[in-house]
């Protein structure tokens, strides 16, 4: 476990160098995916090659669950799965060279294990699990006060918000305000930090992977909007909070 743990630590160090020289070198060619705000970068494959080619060398048999270049299904989640995100918030990487997250989860038969997320620009690694603790860089995290919504800060999905889906709104006016980062993994790691009591969003796996594996690690809770298991298949509307502003907000969305 350990000599995994020091591995994926010193591949998303590298790749999170590569990305920075990169943003140096005045490379980033843009493309488009499903629409013109779904956007792709040749250092978002490049990241995901590299993430991919060090885990074979590690663990042949494992399984691989990534955002780009067709890895993004699997027939089932038995055994050893990395889940990765090579550049979580790429809008923002495009546009502001910042607020962007490299994202690796290992999960076994079906199971988070591990999470990773390196906030590149800052330099703040989130990573650890539910057997090891959780450590910013090198320091171990301690679970945030289990506040209630309206005693913090919320993360959620501009769009969500905007069409009030499962009551979004409501969750935001009774939270001390709301903040739209457009990055899963800044929100998750603000959740395990403590400065966000919960987050609401539109995710795919490879967006909460990693984070909710420390976020539960922690203490917090997830779950679809409807308050079931997350499927780690496909795009869902994904939920998380503190015990108790997770409470409040499946009793509002249920109310919508």
């Amino acid at each position: 476990m350990q000599i995994m743990i020091n591995e994926i630590r010193r591949w998303m160090k590298e790749a999170g160098k590569n990305i920075k020289e990169s943003l140096k070198s005045e490379e980033m060619k843009v493309s488009t995916k499903t629409d013109r705000k779904d956007l792709v970068t040749n250092i978002d494959k490049q990241t995901q090659a590299y993430l991919i080619e060090q885990i074979i060398a590690f663990d042949p048999d494992a399984k691989i669950l990534g955002e780009e270049s067709g890895k993004d299904k699997l027939q089932d989640l038995s055994g050893r799965v990395f889940i990765i995100d090579p550049i979580d918030g790429t809008m923002n990487f495009v546009l502001e060279h910042e607020n962007f997250c490299i994202m690796i989860g290992v999960y076994e038969d079906g199971q988070g294990v591990l999470g990773f997320v390196y906030d590149v620009m800052r330099e703040k690694f989130l990573w650890g699990g539910r057997d090891i603790g959780v450590y910013l860089n090198e320091e171990r995290v301690k679970a945030p006060t289990d506040l209630s919504l309206d005693q913090g800060l919320l993360g959620i999905n501009a769009s969500m918000y905007r069409l009030n889906s499962s009551n979004a709104q409501k969750m935001g006016e009774r939270a001390m305000g709301v903040r739209m980062s457009g990055c899963a993994g800044l929100e998750l790691i603000a959740m395990a930090l403590g400065t966000r009591v919960g987050y609401v969003s539109n995710l795919a796996p490879w967006d909460y992977a990693a984070g909710g594996v420390l976020i539960e690690a922690l203490g917090m809770k997830m779950s679809n909007i409807n308050g079931e298991s997350l499927k780690i298949d496909g795009r869902e509307w994904f939920m998380a909070g503190t015990p108790t502003a997770y409470d409040e907000m499946l009793r509002l969305s249920k109310q919508a």
